[in-house]
């Protein structure tokens, strides 16, 4: 006859292995096996590949494009590292934080030419650091630098960037966006590598 102190603690212990095998490991694994066959291209990241089928980066992560012959994404907290993922911290209320604004919409206005309103996402970073989508505005406010660096047509820029809109889920839910990895890749596509 076991002692009711032991008899309480395998009470308590085999539910607890027998969740953490059901929750923990099978629950898991079979759901990761059924978005694989559901949608497998989602399953394994969202992988982007280039003309020869290598892959390139993911549908779902910016990368930092600097040339001038390319479009630029949001600022990142975390230099784009998919491993330190996350903000800065910095609160509205944070001198530093409007500090940091200020140069980058002084920058943006040096880079573009702009003169006038800049839109957010070109000058905040996103929650995770890795946002792969700006706004169309974002995007069309950098055609002239992009087309200066390609001297390229600024109407073929904006052709192109007017391809490459996604639309919101059902005209409802989300925001019209540019995924700047693919709009990159079909820039180089089209007038070859960018410029720098």
């Amino acid at each position: 006859m076991l002692h009711p102190m032991l008899r309480n603690i395998r009470r308590a212990v085999v539910p607890l292995v027998l969740f953490s095998g059901l929750l923990g490991l099978a629950y898991p694994l079979a759901m990761a096996g059924l978005a694989g066959a559901i949608a497998p291209r989602q399953a394994a990241g969202s992988p982007v590949t280039d003309a020869a089928g290598r892959v390139v980066g993911s549908a779902l992560v910016g990368q930092d494009f600097t040339s001038p012959g390319y479009f630029h994404g949001r600022p990142s907290a975390v230099d784009y590292d998919a491993v330190a993922a996350g903000a800065s911290n910095l609160g509205p209320t944070s001198a530093a934080l409007a500090a940091e604004i200020r140069d980058r919409i002084a920058a943006v206005r040096a880079e573009t030419g702009a003169g006038g309103a800049v839109p957010g996402d070109l000058v905040t970073a996103s929650g995770s650091g890795l946002d792969p989508d700006l706004s169309p505005e974002a995007v069309r406010l950098q055609i002239p630098r992009v087309a200066k660096a390609r001297q390229m047509a600024p109407d073929a820029l904006e052709a192109l960037v007017a391809t490459h809109v996604e639309r919101p889920v059902a005209g409802l839910i989300g925001q019209p966006r540019v995924n700047l990895l693919r709009l990159n890749m079909a820039l180089d596509a089209m007038a070859g590598p960018g410029a720098g």
